[in-house]
């Protein structure tokens, strides 16, 4: 395969929290670029805040593209299953099926909810409320989602 990388987010141990995941987000391209933000979490639960941008939205309606709606949903569910893993930033986890409802069009900011279903020893599931602002400052569903993953420790890759 490829040679060892410096790219690798930081060697972690413990417990996983807003700050050591924050520093993650940081420092992954993608999800730095998106400018998305953790805000909280805790046992079987995550949280996330993105912006309304102007460069993540659809060039004919102004709306944010489902595909960064979706890409929040599946990074919010694996922040939340990680807090109950043993071993959190050792743990591979491999999106096996991402299955994102949307409501309406999210024309605001997004606050991403997840919400750890089951998490075995070979697989975890979650569940996730994306929901956006309405003219009238009303907070509205955007989108419900579901992930599964298949959980992959040291020993079993």
């Amino acid at each position: 395969m490829g040679e060892e990388s410096d790219d690798v987010p930081f060697e972690f141990e413990g417990e996983l929290g807003v700050e050591e995941a924050s520093m993650v987000i940081e420092k992954h391209g993608f999800l730095s670029w998106l400018n998305v933000s953790l805000e909280t979490l805790e046992d079987g639960r995550a949280v996330m805040e993105l912006p309304y941008q102007e460069k993540l939205t659809n060039w004919v309606t102004g709306t944010i593209h489902g595909g960064v709606t979706a890409t929040v949903v599946d990074t919010c569910s694996a922040f939340a299953l990680r807090t109950c893993m043993d071993d959190p930033m050792n743990t591979t986890l491999a999106t096996t099926d991402l299955d994102v409802k949307y409501v309406r069009p999210a024309t605001s900011d997004i606050h991403v909810e997840a919400e750890v279903i089951r998490a075995g020893t070979s697989t975890g599931v979650t569940r996730v409320t994306v929901l956006g602002t309405d003219e009238e400052g009303q907070s509205k569903e955007i989108a419900i989602g579901a992930t599964t993953y298949r959980l992959f420790t040291e020993s079993s890759l």
